[in-house]
């Protein structure tokens, strides 16, 4: 296969799961996947508190900014000041200098991942086609975030999703993920090793 149809193929993928939306399980199972597969790779056994920090930090973006947009109208949008690089690059630099002040460094670089992940989730389909444009939340407030929600209630957001192939395939992942979670959350170690 030439290089030329193995990048059409991975198109073809991706297209297929574009649709895929970031739920916060999406987010948390995509968070841990990576914490997984950083961990096969460095041989190493993960600890409750960093599958703790992974989660956090997958879910915390979207914690800031949802209710400051959608509930009090501080914020322009969804995606706009946890969302951003200009608060992500400090906050994540003094949770590493403080983990690594704990003596914990691997439960502060397990939150960095987390938050960065879900950074990566949000952006992945418009990385893929290169729409510059809809990054700007990732440096807001020096750029205008870009409008993607209507500022709805989270009752509306959760009656307006439509039940596709996508949003099952999703969540079945996310339930799988889950239940791995659980078990490894209960054969893990408090701290790490």
């Amino acid at each position: 296969m030439g290089s030329g149809s193995r990048r059409s193929a991975v198109l073809k993928v991706f297209r297929r799961i574009r649709s895929i939306a970031m739920f916060p399980w999406t987010h948390a199972a995509f968070g841990y996947a990576l914490l997984l597969v950083l961990a096969v790779a460095l041989s190493r056994r993960v600890s409750r508190a960093e599958l703790l920090a992974v989660v956090v930090g997958t879910q915390l973006p979207d914690l800031v900014d949802k209710p400051l947009a959608w509930w009090f109208n501080v914020l322009p949008s969804g995606r706009s000041l946890a969302h951003s690089l200009v608060v992500a690059v400090p906050l994540l630099v003094l949770v590493l200098a403080v983990a690594w002040y704990r003596s914990h460094p691997a439960v502060g670089a397990a939150f960095a991942l987390g938050y960065a992940s879900h950074l990566l989730g949000d952006t992945y389909v418009e990385l893929l086609y290169w729409r510059t444009e809809d990054l700007s939340f990732l440096l807001y407030p020096f750029l205008p975030a870009y409008p993607y929600d209507d500022g709805i209630g989270f009752g509306e957001f959760l009656s307006a999703i439509e039940v596709t192939t996508p949003l099952l395939l999703g969540l079945a992942v996310a339930v799988v993920a889950g239940l791995g979670f659980l078990v490894h959350f209960l054969r893990a170690p408090w701290l790490p090793e």
